[in-house]
């Protein structure tokens, strides 16, 4: 099906608009992704969408919304599960691949390890975003295609406003990263980018 189509069929009419209390869910921006030395951190998308996520961090904090991060580690072999890459299994609790990239965290972010795509699934990100009143997730991290996606269909499903922040996410290629925010911003989210969010947040502070 083309574009047309899907907007012919009813997708993507309806959008899904910022609440009245927004939070950060940054997922993965761990050095395992990150640094080149990994070989799943060599990705020049992924190094664009570290610098843009700078951007919409700053702002947040600025603003004073909570700041969730998320990476993947694990203890021992039977956390790990069914994951098809055998690499991740390297990313151990505590370890320097598990750690977020100093130049987006900042003191009072909150950091949550997970071991499933989704930031939601065995996690306390929902009680934690409740707790605080959230109603509108933006989402940024990687990778676009696995754990950002899962992390916004879940957002989605757990009810609140899911707005992604579309350069502050990246892939180990722009194409699959294209092709997923067409799919999400048809069923599930708002995009934007990080100098828009920035702006949004910007006003919050006035």
């Amino acid at each position: 099906m083309s574009t047309d189509e899907f907007a012919e069929a009813g997708y993507g009419i309806t959008p899904v608009g910022w609440g009245e209390r927004p939070a950060i869910v940054a997922v993965d921006f761990q050095q395992a992704f990150c640094d080149p030395q990994f070989a799943t951190g060599r990705s020049e998308h992924i190094a664009g969408a570290v610098k843009n996520a700078k951007v919409l961090l700053d702002a947040g904090r600025a603003a004073g919304i909570p700041i969730v991060h998320t990476a993947v580690a694990w203890s021992h072999d039977d956390e790990f599960t069914n994951w098809k890459v055998p690499s991740l299994r390297d990313i151990e609790l505590g370890s320097y691949a598990a750690e977020i990239v100093p130049s987006l965290w900042g003191e009072g972010d909150i950091y949550l390890v997970k071991r499933y795509p989704s930031a939601f699934f065995g996690t306390d990100l929902s009680t934690v975003l409740r707790n605080r009143g959230v109603d509108t997730v933006l989402i940024a991290g990687v990778t676009t295609s696995g754990c950002v996606r899962a992390s916004i269909i879940d957002s989605f499903s757990n009810g609140f406003r899911t707005i992604v922040v579309e350069d502050a996410c990246g892939d180990q290629e722009p194409t699959a990263h294209a092709d997923n925010m067409r799919d999400v911003e048809r069923r599930y989210a708002d995009l934007t980018s990080a100098e828009s969010a920035a702006k949004r947040l910007d006003a919050l502070v006035k």
